[in-house]
Parts: structure tokens; sequence; C-alpha cells
């Protein structure tokens, strides 16, 4: 079914409220709402509602066996959600909440299994940005808000491009202007033995590590089997894809750029490149982009660029493959996820 979208503004005073208002009272009417965070835009719902969670799950076409992130704003929150919260979930939450970083932890039965895959556990998160936890705080309640785009495709940056995927599916966009993180939240597992990230984003493990020494990365990109419920989202090997083929790969200078397009068959007219380090001429290639060589700034723009290059319906996107460092496991992990081919 078709719905009218209507898009909120935040500019000043008067629509912030306005803003609030109108998305306090869809989410109380068990709608859903895209909502601003500062790793992407989120599509929210009640989460303790299990027809309002289906709604998202709806919207985006999204298996269920992929579980969503559940967001609080303050302790009693945490508490209704989290059967245990352990000395560790404690210290991290600490260092780096409200942010954008998620734990996974035991659910308490309030919790909708259509929320966590079925599953024992919940993986939460406090959001650090501004209109996020006052449309939680207005709520009174925690919001269950994956990505708000379609299953698989790009994470929306900005309310323009959750309007591009999303317009006819919910009835309210908030446009709290773009993400300042521009990836998804770093995931820690802690019902384990072992402190585990699941997903990897800009709290890194070399961060997490100066405080949980033991912690330690999920290992490979294994699909999950099929009908077999994910600890987290993100797990999907084909994720966060644009519509163009995406390929990551190196190059030395321009002419072994070229040289490789000509080999895989790949028409340079027709091609959009990312780079951050070795930047090829715009012609004769459709779209130039150079990206901050810093990961957080590289972060913050990928999803907006691979965005402007998808509206250009290229064959092919060629993405310079990013540093090995850990500070930049959160990026490699997005192009991994995204890339077909090479």
């Amino acid at each position: 079914m078709i719905v009218h979208t209507s898009i909120a503004t935040t500019s000043d005073a008067a629509s912030w409220e306005q803003a609030l208002v109108d998305a306090v009272d869809f989410l109380t009417a068990g709608q859903v709402v895209a909502l601003p965070s500062e790793t992407v835009y989120g599509l929210a719902a009640d989460a303790l509602d299990r027809k309002a969670v289906a709604r998202i799950f709806e919207a985006k076409g999204r298996p269920s066996t992929n579980p969503l992130i559940v967001h609080v704003a303050d302790e009693g929150m945490l508490e209704t959600c989290a059967a245990s919260w352990c000395s560790i979930a404690a210290l991290l939450a600490k260092h780096f909440w409200p942010g954008p970083l998620t734990l996974v932890v035991p659910k308490k039965p309030i919790i909708p299994d259509e929320v966590t895959a079925g599953l024992n556990s919940v993986a939460l998160r406090w959001p650090s940005h501004p209109l996020m936890q006052a449309v939680i705080q207005r709520f009174q309640g925690p919001l269950a808000a994956p990505s708000a785009n379609l299953s698989n495709r790009l994470s929306p940056t900005s309310a323009e491009q959750v309007c591009a995927q999303l317009q006819g599916k919910i009835p309210l966009i908030v446009d709290g202007g773009s993400c300042s993180v521009g990836i998804e939240s770093t995931v820690v597992d802690l019902t384990g033995s072992i402190p585990t990230i699941l997903r990897p984003g800009v709290i890194h493990r070399g961060v997490l590590s100066a405080l949980v020494p033991s912690i330690q990365m999920a290992s490979g990109v294994m699909d999950p089997d099929e009908g077999l419920a994910q600890r987290s989202p993100g797990q999907h090997r084909q994720h966060y894809a644009p519509e163009a083929s995406l390929r990551v790969c190196r190059w030395e200078d321009e002419p072994s750029l070229l040289g490789r397009m000509e080999h895989e068959g790949l028409d340079p007219a027709k091609t959009c490149v990312l780079c951050h380090e070795r930047f090829p001429s715009s012609p004769p290639f459709m779209r130039v982009s150079v990206i901050p060589n810093d990961p957080e700034a590289y972060a913050r723009a990928l999803y907006a660029e691979l965005f402007q290059c998808d509206q250009l319906r290229p064959q092919s996107i060629l993405v310079e493959e990013p540093p090995s460092k850990e500070a930049w496991d959160g990026v490699r992990d997005r192009l991994q996820r995204a890339a077909s081919g090479w």
C-alpha cells in the first residue's frame, strides 16, 4: 500500500518542536518514522509493539532473521530491555555512550521476538544525536531502528536519501541534516565468554582493546545459514550495496587502472571512481570522487558519494582499496559487503 510521505524540517525552534510532536504522534499510533542519528538515518518504531516492529520489516523488505537495534535514552529504558548488565557493558557504555556503539546483551521477555529474530539477546544503543534523543525521551520508551533504507541497499545519511528509497512506504521523514559519523555503529557481543566485535565501525578494535584487552573480531564474512537468526544486523555478505556493481581494487596510476578495466570489459565513460590517494583524471571516467584519506572523514562521506554515483546510473563503481589499519576496519567492512565482482 502506498502512503503519503511527509518530510518534517528542523531548521528552527518551532519546526523542531513540530517535528517532535509529529514523530511521537506517529510512533504512539504504532507507525514507523525515519529519524536522523549520528550514524545513519534510522527507521524507528516502538520497540515493545510487535505490530509496529512488523511495519519496519515490511517497509524495508527485511528478512525476519536480521535483528534490530533498540535505541534508549536513559538508564530506565536500559533496565527495561536488558536482563543483565555485566561490568564490561558498564565500562564500554561509560566511555562510549551516548554514541555509535551497540552492545548485545541478554534481553528481558518484554522485548518481542520480532526485534531479536527470536534470540535471547538484544542489541542496545544510546544515540548521541540530539533529535533522536529528544524523540525517544518524548516518546518515553525504547525505539527499534535499523537503517532507513531498503534491505541490503545503501544506508542513508540525509533525509533526501531516505526519501529516494522509502517515499510512499512510510508516513514521516524527519530531516535533521547530514549524519556526522556516516556509517553504522560498532556492534559488540557481550553474551559469550569473550567480548566479540560483530560489526566494526568508527569505534574500532584498537580503541576498544585499550579498555577490554580480551576483545576479538568475529571471524570471516560468512553468510548466515539459510533461516538462521543473526546475533547482529549487518552480517550478510551482500549488504550496504549501491544499485551499480561496486568493485574494490588497487591501482598504481591511471594507465594501470585503465588497463585493468579494459581486461574486465568495463567502459570508463560508464564508470564512477572513488579514490583517496591515487587520483585519476575525470575524463574519460563518468565521475571521479576524491574522499579524504582519513578514516573518520572517509566514513562520513562514503554513503553520500555512493548515492551520488548511483544517481548517474553507471555500469560500475570502482573504489580505491582503503588502508589495512584498524581505524579503517569499519570502512573496509562496508565496502567488502557492498562489493560484487573483483
